[in-house]
């Protein structure tokens, strides 16, 4: 997440590809951390940067910087090492960056009305994607090879959404998923779900991918929020669970992968549920919906992800017991939260605050011990 007002402390904000690490700038410059264990693993204070991008947790970045000074235009990627400290290749755009995405195959670097897809390693440029307006830089990557693909929108005046396959270098589809214009689209690490929300921000949707077929429909709230950011947590198969943050400083969990999908299944089945619309239907579900209120302060920009589940298997079934998150948030004037979520199979929930620092006076052990 990038390109924020420049009335937060924290300029931009990202996780790697699995979550195990995370990046944040300021107007001084950048710091990397440990996801698990909180430590910072690097910082350079050479200026403000728009996009700071990890591939997992190698040496290498890719940076942007914010414009502040003229080596760091903000229509110039930098790829860096960290272990050297110095840069491997600069590239040159006629207009901003808006959004920088990598793995170990491809480059994707998203402008306002292109976006352009390289490979990794030659870094010679494959294909270039003529899109839609798209100011905000909006865009989804799944950086499993397997099932690597890229979604933008496909539209200004409704929530469409182009999903291409970065590998093939193809369009896949085009998913029509809201009435309004997007404001948050996620994919599932490999690949098979795409979550999306509107400028309204009441309804979160998810579809496969690979039909281009609507799979859930989620109700947030009643009343029009915005939605920070979406994320599914990690999983090879059916993401478990889905994570929102909205602008009222909730975050918000919807339960992907238990047995009470099946009422969803059943209503939409039913007589009643295949003659209304689906704005009614969506008002109607049960959404398997769980509320950390008041997480942030109301409109303070956040990011939360879900980095791990652990599922505890029933000994009297087949099915499990319960399951445990842990969700992560980065707060734009500073502070990073854990906490751990945990849900039963008679659907209740609770969350527990672990761990909060600011990220802004962390201090390196290194710097403690000096």
């Amino acid at each position: 997440m990038a390109r924020q007002s420049s009335s937060y402390a924290i300029l931009c904000a990202s996780f790697n590809q699995d979550n195990s690490g995370f990046a944040i700038s300021t107007k001084d410059g950048f710091k990397i951390f440990d996801s698990n264990t909180g430590r910072l693993c690097y910082e350079r204070a050479v200026g403000a940067f728009i996009i700071v991008e990890m591939l997992y947790s190698s040496s290498l970045l890719a940076i942007v910087g914010a414009g502040e000074q003229p080596s760091l235009s903000p229509r110039r990627l930098c790829l860096f090492n960290t272990t050297t400290g110095a840069p491997l290749r600069e590239m040159t755009f006629l207009t901003s960056i808006l959004a920088v995405r990598l793995n170990r195959k491809r480059l994707v670097v998203v402008l306002q009305e292109k976006t352009y897809i390289y490979d990794s390693n030659s870094l010679a440029i494959l294909d270039t994607v003529d899109t839609v307006p798209n100011l905000k830089g909006l865009c989804a990557f799944s950086p499993s090879l397997d099932g690597c693909f890229l979604a933008l929108p496909a539209s200004t005046i409704k929530g469409s959404v182009l999903v291409y396959n970065v590998m093939e270098l193809q369009s896949h589809c085009e998913i029509d998923a809201h009435r309004s214009p997007l404001a948050a689209i996620t994919l599932s690490s490999n690949g098979t779900y795409i979550a999306t929300a509107s400028e309204q921000g009441t309804i979160i949707r998810v579809h496969l991918v690979s039909e281009a077929t609507q799979s859930y429909s989620f109700r947030r709230g009643t009343y029009p929020s915005t939605i920070f950011s979406l994320s599914f947590a990690p999983s090879l198969q059916l993401p478990d669970i889905l994570a929102a943050m909205s602008s009222s400083g909730s975050v918000h969990i919807f339960s992907l992968g238990f047995a009470t999908n099946q009422s969803r299944c059943q209503r939409s089945s039913s007589f009643l549920g295949s003659i209304l619309p689906d704005s009614v239907n969506d008002a109607l579900d049960p959404a398997d919906h769980h509320v950390l209120h008041t997480a942030v302060s109301a409109g303070v920009r956040s990011y939360a992800v879900v980095r791990k589940v652990d599922k505890i298997p029933d000994s009297s079934s087949s099915e499990f017991s319960s399951c445990r998150a842990v969700v992560s948030l980065i707060t734009y004037n500073g502070y990073f939260q854990e906490y751990t979520f945990s849900i039963n199979n008679k659907n209740e929930s609770s969350w527990s605050l672990d761990r909060e620092f600011n990220l802004l006076t962390f201090i390196s052990d290194s710097a403690k011990s000096s």
